[in-house]
């Protein structure tokens, strides 16, 4: 993330369009991620991280410097977030019951299991771990995506919400306890006794046509699948929920969102490449 400046918000409030530049780019990146992991789908993040971009650039004039701009962007996000959730049809608003019994359904024996296709077990690895929370209802997913995943400061991700430090402390415990428990009853890659693992799920998933025909680029760069099986393993048994959500790779955003957004709001103008 680029460095942010105070200087280049008051230059960016009065009209520096280089300035402007710098701020949509030192954010982009945070945006898309937090906005992958709230809707656990590449084009739907794609698509929020513009509509966010250009909330922040229209909104500019509101902010107040009473915190960093990072955390007021992180708010106008994830209050976009929140609502877009709400309004969106295909948010499956999915209980940890159903997700799984769908696990459960149509899991192959060891003999019929996948080969050790990686490329497809760790494309199953992380969507599933990103689909898990879905699960939890939008007020503790958003708490655990900023907590726990992102590692934001509790003060700052409570700011972030709008809500009391001790408020989010308890909200991001009740999420990271369902997490945990789900993770541990039904993740191979968690517990050698859960009865779902990737290999066993990859042909159902395949006949679902729950993975992409190609392999999602948002993902080139997650560490593999046998790394990840591997430091699973190592890994104490409290931990590995949170190690396997972080286990993503950096998630970079897979367009320049920022020259896309500032053509948008300012046409005639050219953002530096």
């Amino acid at each position: 993330m680029d460095r942010i400046h105070t200087s280049d918000i008051v230059l960016a409030k009065d009209g520096d369009a280089k300035a402007l530049e710098t701020l949509v780019r030192g954010v982009q990146g945070q945006v898309y991620r937090l906005a992958l992991r709230m809707l656990a789908d590449p084009t739907a993040a794609e698509d929020a991280t513009q509509e966010i971009l250009i909330r922040l650039v229209t909104k500019l004039s509101t902010f107040r410097e009473e915190s960093r701009f990072e955390t007021w962007a992180y708010r106008v996000a994830t209050n976009y977030l929140l609502s877009a959730c709400k309004r969106n049809a295909s948010d499956p608003a999915l209980t940890f019951q159903a997700f799984g019994e769908d696990l459960l359904d149509g899991l192959a024996d060891e003999q019929s299991a996948a080969p050790e296709d990686h490329i497809l077990l760790n494309e199953l690895r992380l969507r599933c771990t990103m689909a898990m929370l879905l699960c939890l209802d939008l007020p503790h997913r958003a708490a655990y995506v900023l907590g726990d995943i992102l590692e934001l400061d509790h003060s700052e991700a409570a700011e972030i919400l709008e809500i009391a430090p001790a408020s989010y402390r308890k909200r991001l415990s009740r999420a990271r306890a369902q997490v945990q428990a789900f993770t541990a009853r039904h993740c191979g890659l968690a517990a050698r006794t859960a009865p779902c693992s990737c290999r066993k799920r990859l042909p159902a998933a395949l006949k679902l046509q729950r993975l992409p025909e190609v392999p999602s680029a948002a993902f080139a760069e997650a560490p593999g699948f046998d790394e990840i099986a591997q430091q699973a393993a190592r890994t104490e048994a409290a931990l590995v929920a949170v190690k396997l959500q972080r286990a993503t790779g950096p998630l970079a955003p897979l367009k320049d969102y920022a020259a896309q957004v500032l053509a948008l709001v300012n046409p005639g103008t050219q953002a530096t490449p």
